[in-house]
């Protein structure tokens, strides 16, 4: 079982784990140091064991913080999931049938005759 040392609120400390947890060790020890030095630069120099209990306090607060928020997501996860089933398992929506208007013929017939009298006059143009 490897010993790791650990530094909190300028002491170290000596801590056994287990093979592979050293990383995860320093980690958390990390995070109770940021704790510890907050209470310093708030309170001062607090016995150790006074300091110590404080951090976890204030890490204890933090993380039933967080618990809380993820209850609420997952709460929230859990009914868009069911909003989400409730529309898949819903029948497809009719089609909607989308009439297009039909051009009379007598304006197309219009068109073709506008098209044919502006390519006499473009014809004309190039002639001269």
């Amino acid at each position: 079982m490897p010993q790791v040392e650990i530094a909190i609120g300028g002491r170290t400390f000596e801590v056994a784990c287990q093979d592979g947890e050293e990383n995860f060790l320093h980690s958390a020890a990390a995070m109770l140091d940021t704790e510890a030095a907050h209470l310093a630069e708030q309170i001062g120099r607090l016995p150790e064991s006074r300091m110590l209990l404080m951090a976890g306090l204030m890490l204890a607060d933090k993380t039933a913080g967080l618990e809380d928020r993820v209850r609420a997501l997952e709460a929230e996860a859990g009914e868009a999931r069911a909003q989400i089933e409730a529309l898949k398992s819903q029948p497809a929506p009719e089609p909607l049938r989308v009439e297009v208007p039909v051009v009379p013929s007598h304006v197309t017939d219009a068109l073709a005759e506008i098209a044919a009298r502006a390519e006499a006059l473009a014809d004309q143009i190039d002639a001269k």
